[in-house]
């Protein structure tokens, strides 16, 4: 996976690639499509959710530009896969769910997969985690219409936030970076992800 699907389409974060390669993706998969755990592409979690494709979540962990000190918030948990890779990236990693199922499953996941330090809380992800603020680094694993004005806000000063926007049918992945003048984004990769529902995201379906 690393070396066909990451390094050849130009991830070279070293530590990222390590992560990617130390987390065992076949434990946030259901059994029944555990063979599948490293292909290239999204896999189906059960509650109309998905694992997001290696590539995408390579790509987000990189944007992020984590050294390992930080505190990052994790918006839409689904396997807890994502959460996975940030604790091998950073020190401190919160996760927020809205489907309680979902939410449980995960943290089982992780705990079996010796990430059990990972905070799994449950809520609506596009409001982020207020108590826990300020963060360090922001990874959405769900489609917004827009940067989420919570979540922003619990970015600390340079604190960087990576969200799929754009429409349900497809979005761009863009960072965002706090700054002193204000938002400043990069758009990055096509990519296409479950929306984000919330008062932030589109609604609540």
């Amino acid at each position: 996976m690393v070396e066909r699907q990451l390094l050849r389409r130009g991830i070279d974060d070293d530590r990222v690639l390590a992560a990617m390669e130390s987390v065992p993706r076949e434990l946030f998969v259901p059994e029944e499509t555990r063979r599948f755990a490293y292909d290239d592409g999204a896999l189906p979690i059960g509650q109309g959710q998905t694992i997001s494709q290696p590539f995408i979540v390579a790509t987000i962990c990189s944007l992020l530009g984590l050294e390992g000190h930080e505190r990052v918030l994790d918006v839409g948990t689904g396997s807890g896969y994502q959460a996975a890779v940030l604790a091998e990236l950073a020190a401190e990693v919160v996760t927020i769910e809205r489907i309680p199922e979902l939410a449980a499953s995960s943290r089982g996941a992780l705990v079996d997969a010796g990430y059990d330090r990972v905070e799994v809380r449950v809520g609506d992800g596009s409001l982020g985690v207020p108590d826990r603020a300020p963060f360090d680094g922001i990874a959405v694993a769900a489609a917004a219409p827009w940067v989420p004005e919570a979540l922003y806000a619990q970015l600390a000063d340079g604190g960087r936030l990576v969200v799929p926007r754009g429409s349900r049918l497809g979005q761009d992945l863009v960072l965002v970076v706090k700054t002193d003048a204000g938002p400043r984004e990069t758009r990055s990769v096509p990519c296409r992800f479950v929306p984000l529902l919330g008062d932030e995201g589109f609604g609540h379906d």
